[in-house]
Order: structure tokens, then sequence, then C-alpha cells
């Protein structure tokens, strides 16, 4: 039985499409459970359009994969068997005329309340500690603590994904710390701003014992061993934050990210601006925010009740 060419494939994605490492760890997946299924079912070497749709009956039925899981493992599919067809002749996708439903319920995002948001960052002590009281010295390294409060408020001032931040080198950030270059999906290269002072203060200090310590060319933000901090290891720590403040739904590096671009559309930035500095492809990617300020909106004229005050005279 034909193997599926997992690693053949996941180079063709990093080295010529630019797929980032999230993206190809996701193939990966769902390029590993076809493989299963494949096994289980003892498929032919050339799945026909019956054995996709048996596949997807199986995600939903059998594993009780959500909507969202099924489409993904679809799409890569169909990706990964269009790229087998233009290579080899003797592969035909199984996807050729085939049609399927595969629409994800719209969710909205849920960005972190405001409230919240000012109870984690009052957690969340600051590296220099403004007047006499900074007697922090930069050979003394910075806490685990104060680097976790230190990301998160990146993450509220620039909408960085996680990922993003964590390949972040040294030399990607510039402006005194107060600009940072971001490599963003498909390899597409954007700058994002530290516009607010005091988290400029704090990032400026780090960032000057990261060059003084470990160069240029060093990962930004490391783990207690040194190595580049994962956004597993960063998740980690939030969890761990969530259940000091409990804080449920637990925080979540995309839902900072949420926020960052909720927030700006409530303070009325104008949506283009908001797409360019999350790096969104498409504007309507963006949009979406709009909804979730929509909601804002909603629940602020209804605790107004102004109807009920004039009705009260």
């Amino acid at each position: 039985m034909t193997t599926i060419r997992i690693n053949d494939f996941e180079n063709y994605c990093r080295e010529q499409l630019g797929l980032s490492e999230h993206s190809l760890r996701a193939y990966r997946q769902d390029l590993t459970a076809f493989a299963k299924f494949k096994q289980k079912s003892k498929l032919n070497d050339l799945p026909l359009a019956a054995d996709i749709i048996d596949f997807q009956k199986d995600l939903r039925e059998e594993q009780g994969a959500s909507p969202a899981t099924i489409r993904r493992r679809l799409v890569t599919l169909r990706s990964y068997f269009g790229w087998l067809a233009e290579n080899d002749a003797d592969f035909p996708s199984p996807f050729e005329g085939l049609r399927l439903d595969m629409r994800v319920p719209k969710r909205l995002p849920r960005p972190v309340d405001r409230p919240t948001l000012g109870a984690v960052f009052r957690s969340a002590q600051h590296i220099v500690q403004l007047g006499p009281a900074d007697t922090q010295s930069k050979q003394q390294k910075i806490a685990a603590a104060l680097i976790t409060g230190l990301i998160a408020r990146l993450l509220i001032v620039t909408g960085l994904r996680i990922g993003e931040l964590t390949s972040l080198r040294v030399c990607d950030v510039t402006g005194a710390a107060t600009q940072i270059r971001v490599r963003g999906k498909g390899d597409r290269e954007r700058t994002v701003y530290v516009a607010n002072d005091r988290l400029q203060t704090d990032f400026r200090r780090f960032w000057e014992d990261r060059c003084e310590i470990s160069g240029s060319q060093a990962w930004l933000f490391t783990n207690s061993m040194g190595d580049r901090l994962t956004p597993q290891a960063f998740r980690k720590r939030l969890r761990t934050l969530s259940k000091s403040l409990r804080i449920e739904p637990h925080l979540t590096p995309h839902r900072f990210r949420h926020s960052a671009a909720t927030l700006l559309i409530e303070e009325g930035v104008d949506i283009r601006l908001v797409q360019r500095l999350l790096g969104h492809a498409s504007i309507a990617t963006t949009e979406i925010y709009t909804k979730v300020s929509d909601n804002s909106l909603s629940s602020a004229v209804s605790a107004a009740d102004t109807l009920a005050k004039v009705d009260s005279y």
C-alpha cells in the first residue's frame, strides 16, 4: 500500500509556499489522520471520491471531530492530492468533481473583556519600577513572571500572533524598542509599533539586556534554559495565571490578539489600519471584529436603558 508522502508535501509547503511552522504542523496532523484512516479501512493506493466521503463521515460520527477540524482535514487533503496529481499523472485527485459541504458555523472571536484585562495587568508587575525604587541593575536576571507580563502587554498593543512573537530575534526590534519587524503568514513582513510609553520603558530595558547578554541574532524571548520560548510554553504560563486570578474561560494568546483588534475598533481606528497591524491578507478577516464591537455597543445601550430614564420623568 502506498504511503502518504507527508515529508515531501511538507517540504513543498515550506520551501515553495512559505507556510509557517504552525501551518506545517497542522498539515502533518491532518495527513497523519488520513493515513491512519487509510490503513484502518484498507483503502486502495488510489483513493476514490467515496473514500473521501467515508473519511468525512468517520471524522464526524466516529471521532466526534468539530466542523472546523473536519473542514481543515479535507482542505489539507485536497491540497495534498492536487499537489500529488501535478507531480504524478498516475495519481489523479479523488476530489475531482467531488462536492462536499465544508461550511463551518461562524463564531465570533472571544476577546478578553476590559475588566479582566485590567485585573491581569494590575497583577503583572513592571520590569522597570519608576522613580527612586528602580534599583534593578542590568546584570540582574529579569524574572519569568515579569517577562510574562511584558509579553501579555505586547500582545495587546501589537496584536501579534504568539508564533510571530516567539519567533522574534533581538535584531527584529528597532527604533529604540518602539518598532518590531514581524514575519507573518506566507512569510509576509510587516512592522508593528510599541505605542504605550510605560510599555516602551519596560520593553527597552528588556531588549537592551538581551542585546548585551546574547547579541543581536539571539532569540528575543527565551525559557529558563535559555532556549527559544515556545508558543506552548507561553500558553501554559497563561493557564497558570488564569488559575491564580480565577479567570474563566482561561486566557490564551489568541484571545489577546482578538482583544487588541476589538479595542482598536472600539477606539475608532480605521479598519484598514487594523488589518495592516494584524497582518490579515483580506479585509474580510478583519471585519469580523466590527461585529464584536457591535455586540459591545448592544451591551452598552442595554445597560444605559435610556428609555427607562426618560419614562421616569
